[in-house]
């Protein structure tokens, strides 16, 4: 039982022994937009064990989940994200019908259901608003499994409240500082290697491979490709996965 007093049957969840993460905020589709609800509910539903939602801020300092800079992809309307006010975002309307999502609705919708990896879209490091987003996280408690792809700029305010990917590299230059843990980071990328993974094994830090559609969209052969890369990185011994739904059917029986 859920604590919105929902009841959820996990039976009907697809099976899949590896813990998936829905790029794009969900199962994106010609009929499901991406970091939209219905994106969300089919990810639940297709058994994702947490949804990668993008996070930006309005021009009146509101908190939404939105990919681009612009809203001429889904809205056909060529404004910044940081130009419009929300009371001005709420008023458009998808090409497949979908809306604007708040970043509390989003993380009210996934609380019991599934935990989230936000991707920080937002410039500069405003520790206020930066506070308020973890604070948002503890409210529906997402917290504790939260994971981030950060910004450079944010990255000394975010370490130790979420825990925030890095190249091994990043992760190497890490270990040196004063009051590193492996709990603060996880090894994230799309070309991590068999020895990667025991490395990351040995540091206790999690590891998260990439298998995302920007990556083929210059390929010939586009399928051919991704299918590759899912037969390497699996190999590799990686359990977690952040992938486009297009790409689900290599993990999900």
């Amino acid at each position: 039982m859920l604590a919105c007093g929902i009841t959820v049957n996990l039976k009907a969840q697809p099976k899949t022994k590896y813990y998936l993460i829905a790029h794009r905020g969900g199962v994106v589709d010609s009929t499901k937009a991406e970091n939209s609800m219905p994106a969300l509910e089919a990810a639940f539903k297709r058994g994702y064990k947490m949804a990668e939602i993008d996070m930006r801020l309005t021009k009146d300092s509101v908190l939404i989940i939105y990919h681009d800079r612009d809203f001429k992809k889904y809205f056909a309307v060529d404004r910044k994200v940081t130009d419009m006010t929300w009371p001005e975002i709420q008023q458009l309307t998808g090409n497949t019908g979908s809306k604007v999502l708040l970043l509390e609705d989003a993380l009210a919708y996934c609380s019991g259901k599934m935990q989230v990896m936000l991707d920080n879209k937002i410039s500069g490091n405003d520790t206020v608003l930066f506070s308020k987003v973890v604070a948002l996280l503890k409210k529906y408690n997402l917290d504790k499994e939260a994971l981030m792809i950060g910004t450079e700029e944010s990255t000394p305010f975010f370490t130790g409240k979420i825990k925030l990917s890095c190249t091994r590299k990043q992760l190497e230059e890490n270990m040196q500082k004063p009051g590193y843990s492996p709990a603060y980071y996880y090894l994230f990328g799309a070309d991590i290697t068999k020895e990667d993974v025991q490395w990351a094994k040995q540091n206790k830090i999690l590891a998260v491979g990439v298998i995302n559609s920007w990556r083929y969209w210059r390929s010939q052969t586009p399928g051919a490709d991704a299918a590759k890369d899912v037969q390497r990185l699996k190999q590799t011994g990686l359990t977690h996965f952040q992938l486009d739904s297009e790409f689900d059917n290599y993990f999900i029986q």
